[in-house]
């Protein structure tokens, strides 16, 4: 199934995975959010992690500023996209990591249990040329006048394949004095296999009452279901993984990717009182492989306005 159409029929397969119960009842659509990631607002560059978004739609019985307890009683559709791409396009060096282009839809159950808020999922994630995310990045880099993407480097990317992939996080709220602490933790297999460990600190009281959804790429969380909350927010926050596996750096091709990854980052956000608002963070994320010499920086943001 292509990219395009994998995103068509998403809706069914969400109500194809709800438990039969939810479908039952009256669900209703609570909450949407989104986040877009790329190196050009972040260290300016077009390399290794260069662009992604990440999206959710949110439907449940009702919403009161916090996880239901029982599993399916809250689900997010989460749909997803990212080009991963050498340091130069135009003549990568063969020892750099392949071009890659992956498309992810999945669906999710946000609950709490034993003092725990736990997100619990699966997605899949279609990866290759068949996602056509090469061809919309050379269409982007022609319109603004940027480098061409190479045959050659088109040519070695990663190839077509369908990885379903299971994804639960784990975390737990501390109030610090005037800020919220967060301690998580957060395991995948499939198209990356994976264990991470980390934490978010927050001041200004926006997440309260929110549902937050972390982005796969940045670690960046964005708000799916709002709380209301206004004013400023700052976010700070950081993660060591240890890596099982990765589809888009193949020991195959003779790729050794690094056993353990760290990302840090900061985020400031203003909410208005009629619900709209800005979000910009910058991420650091280090080094993924053998060879790739240094880390990169990608910025985050999402805006949303009310008139």
């Amino acid at each position: 199934m292509t990219g395009p159409m994998m995103f068509k029929y998403a809706p069914a397969a969400l109500l194809a995975l709800l438990p039969l119960s939810a479908q039952a009842e009256d669900f209703t659509r609570l909450g949407f959010g989104y986040l877009l990631t790329n190196d050009f607002i972040g260290d300016g560059q077009d390399r290794w992690r260069t662009g992604s978004i990440a999206s959710s739609r949110v439907w449940g019985r009702g919403w009161d500023g916090a996880p239901p307890r029982g599993v399916g009683d809250l689900i997010e559709l989460r749909l997803g996209a990212q080009i991963i791409a050498p340091a130069n396009i135009e003549a990568p060096d063969p020892a750099d990591r392949p071009y890659a282009g992956a498309l992810s839809v999945g669906v999710h159950s946000h609950f709490e249990t034993g003092g725990l808020d736990m997100a619990v999922g699966g997605d899949l994630v279609v990866v290759g040329p068949a996602t056509g995310l090469d061809s919309f990045h050379g269409a982007v880099h022609d319109l603004l006048g940027m480098p061409e993407l190479s045959d050659a480097m088109r040519d070695a990317q990663i190839e077509n394949g369908v990885y379903p992939t299971v994804v639960a996080e784990a975390g737990r709220s501390f109030v610090i004095g005037d800020s919220v602490m967060r301690p998580f933790l957060e395991g995948r297999a499939g198209a990356e296999t994976l264990v991470r460990a980390g934490f978010d600190m927050r001041w200004g009281g926006l997440e309260q009452g929110a549902l937050m959804v972390r982005d796969p790429v940045s670690g960046q969380r964005y708000r799916a279901i709002d709380g209301g909350a206004s004013g400023y927010g700052f976010v700070i926050g950081g993660d060591v993984t240890h890596v099982i596996d990765s589809v888009f750096l193949p020991e195959a091709r003779g790729y050794d990717p690094r056993n353990a990854r760290v990302r840090a980052r900061a985020g400031v956000e203003w909410r208005g009182e009629n619900g709209g608002g800005v979000f910009y963070g910058l991420s650091y994320l280090g080094e993924e492989f053998d060879g790739q010499g240094e880390g990169q920086f990608v910025g985050s943001f999402r805006a949303h306005f009310r008139f």
